[in-house]
């Protein structure tokens, strides 16, 4: 069965939406929509580094996306406002990690492909990766899932029930900084963020739980890449970016609906 380019692909697409839609979801929550980005971005230099000293782009992408996550966090609240860091450093490492690529002689490498996605590409090894992360990030969030709703909601009461916010928030950063990893061979760079972002929010009008927000997020995510592969291969357009459009219109009939909803209720 895995013989078949199109069944890889799929199953990788599904992958990266099961990863994303939890995650998502506390991103959405937490207003963090820039944040994801910017972590996105910084897996380019990973990239870079990766094919520098030879060693693998998921460890690379990972870990240079995770220090920059972590580094967010740290500078947050010092006289800067958030997204002012966030765009200095995702810009930043965007940049550095394009000229880097420029220094590496003798290694060929298509950019295109690391910043919207070779989805197609997808191997047995890949897969494996992609399932392996996906299944790390769903187990995290699973773990932690009733501190991170309480440090999300509200900060002081989690304090008051002993939990540490910012604990929690390099939780979070851990699993964003693996599924940045795991996705960026699937939807590439810059579109991340909208795998992220999108399902999760047509999935906010729909649910009236976290728990059902969260399922229905990772529905609207494993349909995007089903009907944007098939899409791809009829209409013979970009893999990648037509998995985001079936998210897009996704989110622009069941965000209206459940819009409509709740002006009705």
């Amino acid at each position: 069965m895995l013989d078949d380019f199109m069944t890889r692909a799929t199953l990788a697409g599904i992958g990266v939406a099961i990863a994303a839609a939890p995650l998502g979801c506390f991103v959405v929550w937490r207003r963090m929509a820039y944040f994801g980005d910017a972590t996105a971005h910084a897996a380019i230099l990973g990239v870079a580094l990766s094919l520098a000293f030879e060693m693998s782009i998921f460890l690379g992408a990972m870990v240079v996306a995770l220090i920059m996550a972590v580094t967010v966090t740290l500078l947050s609240g010092r006289g800067y406002a958030m997204d002012t860091i966030l765009g200095v450093l995702a810009h930043a490492s965007l940049a550095f990690g394009l000229v880097a690529v420029s220094f590496l002689s003798g290694i060929r490498i298509d950019l295109m492909a690391y910043l919207f996605g070779d989805i197609l590409a997808v191997s047995r090894m890949d897969l494996a990766v992609i399932w392996g992360g996906a299944t790390l990030v769903v187990a995290l969030i699973a773990w932690r899932w009733s501190s991170l709703l309480a440090a999300t909601l509200n900060e002081e009461l989690a304090y008051s029930g002993g939990l540490n916010p910012r604990s929690e928030q390099l939780v979070l950063t851990l699993s964003l900084a693996i599924t940045v990893a795991v996705a960026i061979k699937v939807v590439g760079v810059l579109l991340i963020a909208a795998m992220l972002i999108i399902p999760a929010a047509a999935a906010r009008g729909l649910a009236r739980t976290p728990e059902t927000m969260a399922f229905a997020a990772a529905a609207f995510g494993a349909f995007s890449a089903v009907a944007g592969l098939r899409g791809a291969y009829v209409f013979d357009t970009p893999a990648g970016p037509s998995i985001v459009c079936v998210a897009a219109m996704c989110f622009a009939i069941f965000g209206v609906f459940g819009w409509r909803k709740r002006s009705a209720g």
